[in-house]
């Protein structure tokens, strides 16, 4: 009885491993990755000049932002990036840990290690210089984790982007890699006499709990010594601007960031300023902050919601990110199919994905070289939009006036 359970017991295991096999050949999966704890093959990320450029991207929410931010992640996604997430102080640490439980999720970002979620929140005041400090502290830790991006993008949970990173990395390897894009002006209008002069205290910056600004009764003249600019708190930064700006070789980004600490809407002035009153960098200043959003005229404190009827003027607008949107839009999950060729918890489509396309598996779960891009639809109106902007640099008719 127990040779027949013997021969059974080998037979139905032969039968199985066939079954597995021919399940295989059908689906494309090997046994061993389909079987193995073993990371992919991790290829080598290089940099310089003759590879393309890369990110460092910020990513910051609060309370209750903490899946749009992952999926703001995966639509922003390549392996050749570096990106760092804060859910600000509002937030609590279970969302925190539940983000990053969902970072860890992600075969790319396990193996090539490129996504960090802060650990110890700032507060952060709507109107107040906390969010100049955060974001300051954010491009310390990327320059500090990473040795090689060229360029910081600062997002939002409510930002989405326009493009895929093979697009945007291809129209960025034609540009300098010391200009800075940031809409700016020296016209200050309204501005002057309700924000710059008006003297504030941010109390994120000494108390624990969260409170509205403080305002003081007396207003104080428009600076001399330098020249206040103002534009949108959406950036794209330099690598060698951030570094100044961390480092400070010359003492001018500590003297404007101790003014404007008692300004309101620091984050529209702070950058705008220490670059358009530096000699060394004044003159690398794109007036672009490479975002589509709709305002109302005069503007509110934030632009229009943007959704399925605002589609098509969107996507050919040349810009490389769009906002606000509410959570989980069904606008969003247009450009996931139409630009991004992504769904679920799935990294945008580049050409570093070589995984089979279907619904039970994601393509950039295996992958190859990710120095290599291919370029989709949106790359030639990015191009188009990036040439014109180069072309107004290049004239020097709209930098730091």
């Amino acid at each position: 009885m127990g040779v027949e359970k013997k021969w059974l017991f080998s037979l139905f295991s032969a039968a199985f491993v066939s079954f597995l096999l021919f399940l295989s050949s059908i689906s494309g999966f090997s046994s061993s990755y389909a079987f193995s704890s073993q990371k992919p093959f991790t290829s080598t990320v290089r940099r310089g000049l003759g590879y393309p450029p890369t990110f460092a991207y910020y990513i910051s929410g609060g309370h209750g932002d903490g899946e749009q931010i992952f999926r703001l992640l995966l639509a922003v996604y390549h392996p050749r990036n570096r990106y760092l997430l804060h859910i600000r102080a509002d937030g609590s640490d279970d969302e925190r840990r539940r983000l990053a439980a969902l970072v860890r999720s992600v075969p790319a970002i396990q193996a090539f290690g490129n996504v960090d979620v802060v650990g110890k929140p700032d507060p952060v005041t709507y109107m107040g210089s906390t969010k100049i400090a955060a974001a300051l502290r954010a491009a310390s830790i990327l320059l500090k984790v990473d040795g090689g991006w060229d360029w910081f993008i600062t997002l939002t949970a409510s930002d989405y982007p326009l493009l895929t990173q093979d697009d945007l990395s291809h129209v960025f390897s034609s540009v300098r890699r010391d200009l800075n894009f940031i809409d700016h002006t020296s016209d200050l209008g309204w501005k002057e006499s309700q924000r710059i002069q008006p003297i504030v205290v941010d109390p994120g910056l000494y108390l624990a709990r969260r409170t509205q600004i403080f305002h003081a009764t007396e207003k104080r003249a428009i600076p001399d010594a330098f020249k206040v600019f103002t534009g949108s708190p959406w950036v794209v930064l330099s690598r060698s601007f951030l570094e100044f700006c961390i480092f400070g070789w010359d003492n001018l980004p500590r003297t404007l960031l101790m003014y404007f600490n008692n300004v309101m809407f620091s984050q529209e002035v702070y950058f705008h300023s220490v670059i358009c009153n530096s000699p060394e960098f004044k003159n690398t200043t794109v007036n672009s902050d490479l975002r589509y959003m709709i305002w109302d005229s005069p503007p509110k404190m934030e632009p229009h919601f943007l959704n399925t009827s605002d589609y098509d003027q969107m996507v050919l607008s040349g810009a490389a990110f769009a906002r606000q949107f509410q959570k989980n839009d069904p606008v969003l999950n247009m450009v996931d199919e139409k630009i991004l060729k992504r769904s679920g918890n799935r990294a945008a489509l580049g050409a570093w994905c070589t995984g089979r396309k279907s619904w039970w598996m994601d393509p950039c779960s295996q992958w190859g070289d990710v120095n290599v891009l291919k370029t989709g639809p949106q790359a030639k109106q990015f191009e188009e939009s990036m040439t014109n902007l180069l072309d107004d640099w290049s004239s020097q008719s709209n930098q730091c006036k």
